[in-house]
């Protein structure tokens, strides 16, 4: 996805445009009607005759701001209610949600539409024929309204709970992970160091990468003829002493500036692309459970679940075309993979701290990184040192024999 494909995807998630895309064609339903109605001959339109539209579209006036009002209002605290409880970093995803989003777009919509149709009547704008359109149109409106406010009925019960915010970060990082496409690189960091020879790319604005376009970096190295290293992936903290990329050919000022533009920044990260901010939310949500607070083990474990199908779903990705690059092939982008002991520090060590007095939390932990170990063997030995720590920090934090012994011998049995 190049960036202006993104910039749009950006716009299309934001909560007017549904609502000013719904609202727009309603006042054009509302305002075509005459110029559709000539096409209805005068005996069915006077057979219909469609008089009590003016009294249908009273009531919608004044019935669809009041659930405008209502759904707006339980939107607002739900995204309050997710921001205090669980991790403002989740109310992203919560103001993304498109059956929010096609409500709050349904009631405003048809509310403007009411109101362009009372104004256009009092005006004397339709005839006979036109009337029977803005009726029909009337109808459909309703219809919509109706299964729309049946849909968004059933979302409310569940939209912004715990639960539901589980799974919307769960399905959030496993879709970045696969737009990446890349597998991670198991075993300890390996680093890498820029040439002193090579140029570098530096990008002024501080902030997080949030997108980075890949195939316009490909043009660049292509008419470099020589290879691009990126140092900056999503998610990265980037400003003017930070490297972004490299290479080792010499750029001139038009092409430095192609590089700098295919990256783009924002004030704070980003899931589309950003596998690792997906498990880091995942934390956050079980350490603020296992807060004294809240003292919610169970919202931990399903944390801990959710966060082993994600890491199982990443150690079996292949490398896709945009993936890591281990060559040096003249025209090539190369993308340094993910570590998967950084991906198991994001989201096991801040839950192995805070929930290291938690039997039942520290028992899970163990198992979940046994899961994984399994579905990779290359993981094992990442694996293994997560599940030491955690066994450690567990050990120092209970005060009860029993719970020392229970963990203990879970981890022998899982790890001997």
């Amino acid at each position: 996805m190049n960036k202006w494909q993104w910039a749009l995807q950006l716009v299309t998630r934001r909560m007017w445009f549904r609502a000013a895309l719904f609202c727009l064609f309603a006042i054009m339903l509302a305002l075509a009607s005459p110029v559709i109605g000539r096409a209805i001959p005068y005996e069915f339109a006077a057979r219909i005759g469609a008089q009590s539209v003016d009294n249908i579209l009273n009531v919608l006036a004044s019935s669809m701001l009041a659930v405008t009002t209502f759904s707006l209002t339980a939107m607002v605290s739900a995204y309050s209610g997710a921001t205090s409880n669980i991790t403002p970093r989740a109310v992203q995803l919560l103001v993304e949600d498109s059956t929010a989003q096609n409500a709050l777009a349904t009631f405003l919509g048809s509310f403007l539409f009411a109101i362009v149709g009372i104004i256009a009547l009092s005006t004397g704008f339709y005839g006979d024929s036109g009337r029977v359109i803005l009726f029909g149109g009337t109808i459909l409106v309703i219809a919509n309204i109706v299964i729309t406010f049946l849909r968004w009925i059933e979302h409310i019960t569940r939209f912004g709970r715990v639960n539901d915010t589980i799974d919307r970060v769960e399905n959030a990082a496993l879709k970045a992970a696969r737009t990446i496409g890349c597998p991670p690189q198991f075993g300890p960091r390996s680093t890498f160091a820029v040439p002193a020879e090579a140029e570098r790319i530096h990008l002024e604005r501080i902030g997080r990468v949030t997108h980075v376009d890949v195939k316009a970096l490909r043009a660049v190295a292509e008419d470099l003829g020589a290879e691009i290293v990126l140092k900056a992936l999503p998610g990265a903290m980037t400003g003017p002493s930070r490297v972004a990329a490299w290479t080792r050919a010499a750029l001139n000022p038009g092409q430095e500036e192609r590089v700098k533009a295919a990256f783009t920044t924002a004030h704070d990260r980003a899931f589309d692309y950003d596998p690792r901010f997906g498990l880091v939310v995942l934390s956050e949500i079980a350490s603020r459970a296992l807060s004294p607070a809240v003292n919610d083990p169970g919202t931990a474990i399903s944390v801990l679940e959710s966060a082993t199908r994600v890491l199982a779903a990443i150690v079996a990705l292949d490398p896709s075309e945009d993936g890591a690059s281990k060559d040096s092939e003249k025209g090539t982008v190369t993308v340094p993979p993910l570590h998967f002991v950084d991906l198991l520090e994001d989201v096991f060590r801040p839950i192995a701290r805070d929930g290291a007095g938690v039997i039942e939390v520290a028992i899970r932990l163990q198992k979940s990184l046994a899961a994984l170990a399994d579905t990779a063997p290359a993981a094992l030995a990442d694996c293994s040192a997560a599940a030491g720590d955690a066994l450690a920090r567990a050990l120092d934090s209970m005060r009860s024999e029993s719970d020392r012994s229970a963990i203990a011998e879970v981890h022998r049995r899982y790890w001997a």
